[in-house]
């Protein structure tokens, strides 16, 4: 039986590579694939500057294609989306990252206020339930994050140390990021056929699976931009006129969470309620009129914002999307994180493209 066995795998095994083995279009994608990630994976530490420059320039490539649809020659095109989108550097780098670094220091100066409040609350807790608590094992809660926000402490303060070094690094990013963009932008035909001349010339399968994909990430992140800003400008506008502390930060935190599916939501409850708790109790309206408006923007942001931004984006399993986050966000950092739905996109496009055993045609032709 186990002979048997053996060979039925073997002919098998046989027939997937006869299957695929003269189908040039799979190999060459496969090899390109596998280029691809190799040569990202392993650069992405020198050439890091390089990828964000080709990312922006391929979110803002859209936006000079609309321009050329205007019957815009592309030069006139490029150079004014590139001013929009200098001008959109310059409010984040000149007023934004000020404004919110300011806030976080004084939120980090705050923190052993907020301890010494949240120690008295938690301290009546005996007397309010002598039978589930203990004075012991709150005393012991308390020296545990108090030592865990020691070492929180140490490390921002060797981070600060650090980020003098990295200095160097943003203002390489801040000079050279922009530049990149601009070429790329105005010399796309030439870059593009000069990358070409690299590829296989039977690529027709690599072709459909990037045509299939290729609208469907521009859209999906040109949208994430779009929610990001719109999330961040009501929240912020709301939490202003509340009269909310650290509302810039806050703001910022609003925009940010709906980059991280599922948990970005969550994860950015906390410190929204907490600042909203320690600055007016729940005594007073402020802590609900704050529960309410934080709820409204949440819900406009499921119902109303992702129908209308990602109305063509592909359908993936909350199971693929999770998965993707943890291995590109483990791979490559924030971008990972950021691109881990797009690639998952790719992954499926691939899948879904690629030849398979029963097919009648092995060499896709177009």
């Amino acid at each position: 039986m186990t002979t048997q066995n053996q060979i039925i795998d073997s002919r098998f095994l046989r027939r997937y590579v006869k299957r695929f083995l003269p189908n040039s279009q799979a190999v060459a994608l496969a090899i390109i694939l596998i280029v691809s990630f190799v040569l990202i994976y392993s650069l992405s530490g020198l050439l890091m500057p390089v990828f964000i420059a080709i990312v922006l320039a391929y979110l803002l490539e859209g936006l000079v294609g609309k321009a050329e649809s205007m019957r815009m020659p592309r030069l006139p095109a490029v150079c004014l989306v590139f001013s929009v989108f200098m001008a959109c550097f310059g409010f984040l780098l000149f007023y934004l990252i000020p404004i919110v670094s300011q806030q976080a220091i004084e939120l980090v100066q705050h923190i052993p206020a907020i301890i010494y409040s949240a120690e008295t609350v938690i301290m009546r807790l005996p007397e309010m339930y002598p039978k589930l608590i203990s004075e012991v094992k709150i005393q012991q809660m308390m020296y545990a994050v108090q030592r865990e926000l020691l070492t929180y402490g140490q490390n921002m303060l060797s981070l600060s140390a650090a980020s003098v070094v990295g200095l160097v690094s943003v203002m390489i990013y801040v000079f050279l990021v922009p530049m990149m963009v601009f070429f790329f932008l105005k010399d796309k035909q030439i870059l593009v056929s000069w990358f070409l001349q690299f590829m296989p010339k039977n690529r027709h399968l690599t072709v459909r699976v990037w045509e299939e994909v290729d609208v469907q990430i521009g859209n999906y992140v040109r949208g994430k931009f779009a929610e990001v800003f719109i999330l961040w400008a009501v929240s912020y506008a709301t939490y202003a006129a509340m009269g909310l502390n650290y509302a810039m930060l806050l703001a910022v935190f609003m925009g940010l969470q709906v980059i991280i599916p599922y948990v970005g939501a969550t994860l950015v409850t906390f410190p929204v309620l907490a600042v909203a708790y320690f600055q007016w109790g729940l005594s007073g309206d402020e802590f609900m009129y704050l529960v309410i408006a934080y709820s409204i923007i949440q819900l406009l942001d499921g119902v109303v914002l992702v129908p209308v931004l990602f109305s063509e984006a592909v359908n993936l399993h909350a199971i693929s999307i999770i998965v993707a986050i943890l291995f590109f966000g483990g791979l490559w950092g924030f971008w990972g994180v950021f691109l881990a739905i797009p690639l998952a996109t790719v992954v499926k496009a691939v899948l879904t493209a690629w030849p398979r055993i029963g097919d009648e045609n092995p060499n896709i032709n177009y």
